[in-house]
């Protein structure tokens, strides 16, 4: 199998977005005195975000945008209309401080110095960078669909992807939580991977947590995908001569 590039979808495969949410609903919802259940809330939240992005071809808005407007539409299906404006952009600028899961830096690392890794994302490129900040990760490249104009699943999406990266699709390995994106990844010529996060939901867990059977890899965690994966040195590295022979023709 050659795999020259690794691409991660990032919400949910790589950040615990349901943990940060749940946090801020609960601090506003304990501000005005009012209970709800938090976790029922955030997945109402996020399933209303992603219904609303996937699959959109050149929309003019993009995730951010999503996640502010979806946000009233949730909070009065909910009875929370007390929530006021500060109230509100507080709960979505949760997006922004999430946090990685914790098997997923030290493995990064190990992955990144044998392939190129990339954050190939529906979120918009803003967010990653600053979730990526936060948490120390450094990306070879992110590449959010907002840039191409065209969001997963769409095929287009994802060749426009091998493309940047000079790759053919059988060369990349798609890395995912989620069967929807790895489906039409394989589809599109790549190799994936599916890597299980059974809390990526909170205490009611993924809606399909069952990977399928054609993924490539099959693991529980990242640490797991990088003892499965091979450790051939990029082929890209040929391109660049050794510092001393540059040297020497100098």
């Amino acid at each position: 199998m050659d795999i020259q590039a690794l691409a991660f979808d990032t919400g949910g495969t790589v950040l615990d977005w349901h943990t940060g949410l749940v946090e801020a609903f609960t601090q506003v919802g304990h501000r005005h005195g009012l209970a709800r259940d938090w976790h029922l809330v955030t997945n109402d939240y996020r399933r209303a975000a992603m219904k609303a992005i996937v699959g959109q071809v050149r929309p003019a808005f993009n995730m951010d945008d999503v996640h502010r407007t979806e946000l009233d539409g949730v909070l009065a299906h909910h009875g929370l209309q007390a929530f006021t404006a500060q109230d509100r952009w507080q709960i979505h600028r949760a997006w922004y401080g999430l946090d990685t899961w914790p098997d997923f830096p030290a493995a990064l690392n190990r992955l990144k110095s044998r392939y190129p890794v990339v954050s190939f994302t529906m979120l918009p490129l803003a967010m990653v960078v600053a979730v990526s900040r936060r948490n120390d990760i450094e990306w070879d490249a992110v590449i959010s669909c907002e840039m191409i104009g065209v969001y997963k699943p769409q095929p287009e999406a994802y060749a426009q992807v091998a493309t940047w990266l000079g790759l053919e699709p059988t060369q990349i390995l798609m890395v995912a939580c989620h069967n929807f994106d790895l489906n039409a990844a394989r589809a599109s010529g790549y190799r994936t991977a599916f890597v299980r996060r059974p809390l990526e939901w909170g205490p009611s867990g993924p809606p399909d947590p069952d990977p399928h059977p054609d993924c490539s890899f099959v693991v529980d965690d990242f640490t797991t995908l990088a003892e499965k994966l091979s450790v051939k040195p990029f082929a890209w590295a040929v391109l660049s001569p050794p510092i001393a022979s540059l040297q020497g023709n100098s």
